[in-house]
């Protein structure tokens, strides 16, 4: 019977050079392709790898090569169609260590295929408990050396018998993770990059018949005057739109970097082998027919992705409106849309294909020009996570605008965007639900908890599309503001009021308006803007134009331009009530840096403005690791992890029980958190020693099952005490603790009110009462099924529960993540001495909150921690209650794990 892998153990990747192959284990039915791929190495290759000639593999060779237990002994290659590019493989030596070895077809050598093996190879070898790989290379195999040396793992060599010998300590490390997150950002990027600067483009299915999609998208690379050569690709006739056609696209007499798709669905997979044969480096598939359909079309969509994948090739779409892009080089308009915007600084991702033509209208009606364009439409393959690794490396775009309606990998989707905020802004639109032709999110959250982890990600979310545009306007072509004054110079009083409250509503410090009256001309605004602008107290300014009578508004843009020309505060205008890059408001012929963006109303200039205070504000902060804790005991928690969710051993027949008793119950080697079976049923544990692994207690209570028991553990505890129901999830339930009790007598009666009112058989539990004044509250994990470890925190006040009042924050936290959650809730005022109540000690709650979430990253296998309630007093906090549920999970955490597309 074969040997059996886990199923995370297969990728697809993408390589340095942006083409794209599929890793996975060896398997005994892939001799022959073994075979093939010995036959096409050099001697060198082979001299490298076995010290010495081996011009065939005999059949043993093979055999051995190819049938691994995928324990001890374990092999990944690396397939480029139906062909095997490279192999690595280990053999375990000793405890804890392997023999290492790998080997690339000539042909695809300098392509990164080496590097993502050995990243792929490393995760294996971690979860069979490997810790060192060993490898003997010959002095003069630099390159293998090089792959050895860079994969950021500590590394030690020895020289001995002409043979290096080189150790590898597989322990995950900071650089290693560096390493592995520049490789998959450069190669993402260059992807992406081969798909919006090609050399040349194919349509394939454009026919003669007037606005067939095919000929549409032809048309538009026409008249857009790509600076390439296009193919119209059509079986039949013999020239499209006035250009020759060719009956297939590997008739094509030079090379094709892009064929956009535009064939019947059913047609689609026999086109995409066509291209792998040509050598075209990606596809734009504006095809419908796919899983918009249904699950048959859903089948053929998931065909598509696998099969351009597995030769290399990146997809975009299926039903898709196309991809543009305006760089005076490249002058791609390989879309649906007539109607593409100039040059500009803005590069726009949109899911939707149909949405996405009316967005391009819109973009260019506001005159702001965009970089680049990408409609993914289902999605199948390129997704806004390759588009933003792109957009980060790309001079050309300052602002990042995303129409998202869904997210394919949102664990990668905040990473990347935390890191890429920091030096460009992203402002997305993301809309409810879940449309056809997409995989179904599995999301447990609430939308408002999406908007706190983008928040935290450093992402603009915003409302709606006309908020999305106002906001990347500003972006686009003003500084970022220092912080929220706002002055506010007008010619009408009564919109300069409206300005005003909409600063307050907007969490913004509007200064008094400066209303210069309805006949105000150039020099009257300039001196006006000119004062505010140089004043310490100002940020950001409005200036809103919107005479009764015509005024000389050139003259007044002139100057407006003039005094905000190399200002270092965002100037904002209602301009004539113009929505977009007024012309009179622009630097130049096109807008650029330093133009002066118009809104219809001052209330749409100042939201916008708003979003930008609040981003300026994050980005001003110092990125920070998550806290190091250095009390807390990670693998403690992991072995009572283990233990609890391993079923203890069955007794063997005719072994002694007490033998079977005498067995450790935690192995020496507790399993890391990658090695996992298939997800099984949630187990509780012991929550007080799972926290007390993280520094944590809590407060001791004694489940009593009568008044006489209550009273006994009374006394032990101390008193005055409370009576509670013992589950921890009756805390949300009024009427079920009675408080101050400080007598026998008033346990008693406690307790037979309390069951009387719940029933004989329910559990009551006995607890020292807390010190008081204090401030209930929540704090919660849950291992979000797209998110992965969410913590959300709230007030424990009947109140709030009702209301929602509820912040989130992805795991691990730092301590300005901790700080932001606390402060997220509405009801926070309340631990900060406000309406009465005192204050408290706000920084043993952040500390908790970081020490929970360091134990939710640490531990995969936490399905759910409540901790219910947190009583925040004056000199710190105590846990009164806590359950913790655990769970196998189906597989380990693969965003932190080796590269793979997804």
């Amino acid at each position: 019977m074969e040997a059996q892998y886990p199923a995370h153990w297969e990728a697809d990747v993408v390589l340095a050079d942006g083409g794209t192959a599929h890793v996975r284990p060896i398997r005994p039915a892939d001799a022959d392709r073994l075979r093939a791929f010995y036959s096409r190495l050099s001697p060198e290759s082979i001299y490298f790898r076995f010290f010495g000639p081996r011009p065939r593999l005999s059949d043993r060779e093979v055999t051995r090569f190819t049938t691994v237990d995928y324990e001890s002994r374990v092999a990944l290659i690396a397939t480029i169609g139906a062909e095997m590019v490279a192999v690595i493989r280990y053999d375990r030596t000793g405890p804890g260590e392997a023999e290492v070895a790998f080997l690339v077809e000539d042909a695809h050598q300098g392509r990164g295929v080496a590097s993502v093996l050995l990243e792929h190879l490393a995760a294996t070898a971690r979860e069979r408990g490997i810790e060192r790989f060993v490898a003997d290379v010959l002095p003069a195999n630099m390159k293998m050396m090089g792959v050895l040396r860079q994969a950021g793992y500590t590394a030690e060599s020895s020289f001995a018998d002409g043979v290096v010998r080189m150790t590898l300590d597989l322990t995950p490390t900071e650089t290693a993770a560096e390493v592995t997150t520049a490789r998959e950002h450069r190669a993402e990027a260059r992807s992406i990059a081969r798909l919006l600067t090609p050399g040349s483009v194919a349509v394939i299915g454009a026919s003669r018949e007037p606005g067939g999609v095919g000929q549409t998208v032809l048309r538009n690379l026409l008249a857009a005057d790509f600076t390439g050569p296009v193919y119209p690709v059509h079986r039949e006739v013999r020239a499209v739109a006035g250009v020759r056609a060719y009956p297939s696209v590997t008739a094509i007499d030079g090379e094709v970097d892009l064929a956009v798709v535009a064939v019947p669905a059913e047609s689609v997979l026999d086109v995409v082998k066509e291209c792998a044969e040509k050598g075209v480096h990606g596809l734009v598939v504006v095809s419908s027919g796919f899983g918009e359909t249904g699950s048959r079309g859903r089948a053929r969509q998931d065909e598509l992705a696998r099969i351009a994948r597995s030769y290399g090739l990146r997809v975009v779409g299926p039903n898709c409106l196309g991809i543009a892009n305006t760089d005076p080089a490249v002058k791609l308009n390989a879309t649906l849309a007539a109607t593409v915007p100039g040059r500009g600084r803005v590069g726009f991702f949109s899911q939707s294909g149909a949405l996405g033509t009316a967005l391009l209208q819109r973009v260019k009606q506001r005159g702001m020009g965009i970089s680049s364009f990408v409609s993914a439409g289902n999605r199948a393959d390129v997704s806004g996570n390759d588009l933003l690794q792109y957009w980060e490396e790309d001079d050309a775009t300052e602002v990042i605008l995303l129409y998202l309606e869904s997210l394919g990998n949102p664990r990668k989707f905040t990473r990347l965007a935390r890191r890429i905020a920091r030096t460009k802004p992203i402002v997305v639109v993301k809309s409810g639900g879940t449309p056809s032709g997409h995989s179904a999110e599995e999301l447990g959250l609430p939308d408002s908890a999406v908007s706190s982890l983008f928040e935290q990600a450093g992402l603009i979310r915003v409302a709606d599309l006309i908020e999305l545009f106002d906001v990347g306007q500003l972006l686009a072509y003003q500084p970022l503001p220092a912080g929220p004054r706002v002055a506010l110079v007008t010619n009408s009083d009564a919109l300069g009021l409206l300005a005003a409250d909409a600063c307050v509503a907007a969490g913004l410090a509007p200064r008094p308006p400066a209303n210069l009256g309805p006949a105000a001309g150039p020099d009257e605004f300039g001196t006006a803007l000119a004062a505010e602008l140089a004043s310490p107290e100002v940020d950001a300014a409005v200036v809103i134009y919107m005479p009764p009578i015509p005024g000389d508004a050139a003259g007044i843009a002139d100057r407006l331009m003039e005094v905000s020309r190399g200002s270092a505060k965002p100037v904002l205008a209602t301009f004539q009530g113009h929505l977009g890059m007024h012309p009179c408001l622009q630097t130049g012929a096109a807008p650029a840096r330093g133009s002066i963006p118009s809104y219809a109303a001052p209330e749409e200039a100042v939201r916008a403005l708003s979003h930008a205070v609040r981003y300026a504000a994050w980005r001003a902060r110092p990125a920070v690791p998550p806290a190091d804790l250095e009390d807390i005991d990670t693998p403690r928690a992991r072995a009572l992890v283990h233990r609890t969710l391993t079923p203890p051993p069955q007794e063997a027949p005719g072994t002694p029980a007490d033998e079977a008793a005498a067995a450790p119950a935690v192995p020496d080697a507790v399993p890391d958190a990658g090695a996992f079976a298939e997800a099984g049923p949630p187990v509780l544990a012991d929550a007080a020693e799972l926290l007390a692994c993280y520094g944590l207690s809590v407060w001791p209570a004694e489940v009593a099952g009568s008044p006489d028991e209550a009273v006994a553990a009374a006394e032990r505890l101390g008193w005055p005490v409370v009576l509670k129901l013992a589950d921890p999830r009756a805390a949300r339930r009024a009427g079920t603790v009675r408080l101050g009790l400080s007598t026998a007598e008033s346990v008693r009666h406690a307790y037979a009110e309390l069951a009387r009112q719940f029933g004989d058989a329910t559990e009551l539990a006995v607890q020292r009462m807390a010190p008081q004044p204090a401030v209930p509250t929540v704090v919660t994990v849950v291992e979000d099924p797209a998110f992965g470890p969410v913590v959300s925190f709230g007030l424990g006040e009947v109140t709030a529960r009702l209301l929602l009042d509820q912040g989130f924050r992805l795991a691990p936290l730092t301590r300005d993540d901790a700080a932001g959650l606390v402060r997220s809730v509405r009801a926070a005022p309340l631990l900060f001495g406000e309406y009465g109540y005192p204050p408290v000690a706000v920084d043993a709650l952040e500390d908790l909150l970081v020490r929970v979430g360091r134990l939710a990253h640490d531990l995969p296998e936490l399905a759910r921690l409540d901790l219910d309630q947190v009583l925040v007093g004056e000199s710190g906090v105590i846990v009164l209650g806590a359950r913790v549920t655990l769970r196998t999970p189906p597989g380990p955490r693969l965003d932190g794990g080796p590269r793979r597309l997804g």
